[in-house]
């Protein structure tokens, strides 16, 4: 056990009041300390209301099902009201998107740029991802430790990154800033400051108008900044709904497949038993694929806002509640997954989690990060017998973005 879960701060859950359960402190999710207390509101109060936290009061959904009804009423739980998480977005500086939207103009939106993630465009993808992924393991040391994080996970997801939005690639690592600063503010229990939240989000605004503007004075393009500025649905957002769908395209590419390629490498190797039975038959990858974003669970919560009074499991949900959907926690729920709290690569049916959402909302780039996720595996697989976890890893500080920071390995060739 850590020392940071031993402290008094996180003190067994069993031992606390019902009522008193917070699960949104973000150094729960530092400490990975959060486990017993979502197991616990699993129990024995699933739909939990929190009179008080960081955050303001909320209700936290954590069983599979509840979950389910939640995301598929979105007359009732609306992601415009509030948004989508359990902070609240500044007043004097809202950004929109459209995840942040209900239909109509949600579906709209999105339409407009699932062309990038459709499969004929994922074909064309394949190959420059494989290459890539090659190149990048290649140039690793053997036998010396490195953080996996920094030169693989953060590496490979931001290069796909700048092909998507057609980015100058030698600027790709703007995009990693950008997607750090939007998740890990002060405002969301992080460390960065507002002020400097702020000027980086309004650097990230001026860099893609910029692109914006050279790109509709061109031919339409298949990128996702073109496929907005030629789309007259989308050719006329104000300032703020751009950055705001930026930032969501952004994190989604980013976050989501960053930190399952890291946790897969971690998951293995607490579990060198499913590592041996993958070295024994490679085709189990694309068993193992889902898995370990089911087991990662890389955004640990959505939230919805209640548009009116709702009973869910003999709750009175009021109309104006922050109600939270805590992903992280229904992919653990035993009464929908067999053995939930085990990581097994070849699963019987690996694609049952919660990791990208559900319904409407549920993540449009689901197969983009299943395929690169994919490729890399079967690449790492080619080249190294082990990678060999060295160290404990260091978890980012947010109650959203569920990843790390760092995870020192050392590398065995076959």
């Amino acid at each position: 056990m850590s020392e940071a879960i031993s402290t008094p701060e996180f003190a067994d859950p069993y031992t606390l009041p019902l009522d008193e359960l917070d699960v949104s402190n973000p150094m729960l999710f530092k400490a990975n300390a959060f486990w017993p207390y979502f197991e616990r509101m699993r129990n024995e109060d699933p739909v939990h209301y929190c009179r008080d936290s960081p955050f303001g009061p909320y209700w936290s959904i954590t069983k599979f099902d509840d979950i389910m009804e939640v995301e598929k009423n979105h007359e009732v739980f609306s992601s415009e009201t509030g948004g989508i998480s359990i902070f609240e977005r500044m007043a004097d500086f809202k950004t929109s998107s459209f995840i942040q939207m209900d239909p109509p103009k949600h579906d709209v939106q999105r339409k407009t740029v699932t062309g990038v993630v459709a499969p004929t465009n994922l074909a064309l993808l394949e190959p420059i991802i494989r290459q890539r992924a090659a190149k990048i393991l290649d140039e690793l040391p053997i036998g010396e430790t490195f953080n996996w994080v920094e030169h693989v996970s953060i590496e490979l997801t931001t290069q796909m990154l700048a092909t998507i939005f057609d980015f100058p690639f030698e600027q790709r690592r703007r995009l990693t800033y950008w997607s750090d600063i939007a998740t890990s503010s002060e405002v969301n229990g992080g460390n960065t400051p507002e002020s400097v939240r702020r000027e980086g989000l309004l650097e990230c605004l001026e860099v893609f108008t910029g692109l914006w503007n050279e790109r509709i004075n061109k031919g339409p393009g298949n990128d996702l900044i073109s496929m907005m500025a030629h789309n007259p649905e989308t050719q006329n957002m104000d300032p703020m709904e751009y950055l705001g769908n930026l930032i969501l395209l952004i994190v989604g590419g980013n976050d989501t497949t960053r930190n399952s390629i890291t946790g897969g490498v971690y998951f293995l190797n607490e579990n060198p038993a499913e590592y041996e039975k993958l070295r024994n038959n490679l085709d189990l990858i694309p068993k193992m694929i889902p898995e370990i974003i089911r087991y990662q669970t890389p955004l640990a919560h959505m939230r919805r806002t209640a548009t009116q009074d709702y009973v869910l499991k003999g709750k009175h949900i009021k109309k104006g509640e922050k109600v939270v959907m805590w992903y992280v926690s229904a992919n653990r729920d035993k009464d929908t997954i067999v053995n939930p709290d085990a990581f097994i690569i070849d699963r019987e049916r690996p694609r049952h989690h919660m990791s990208f959402g559900f319904g409407l909302h549920r993540c449009m780039g689901n197969r983009l990060a299943e395929m690169q996720l994919k490729i890399v595996w079967e690449e790492i697989m080619k080249r190294f017998k082990r990678v060999e976890v060295v160290g404990e890893p260091v978890r980012v500080q947010s109650c959203f973005v569920k990843g790390y920071e760092e995870l020192p390995v050392k590398l065995h060739t076959w």
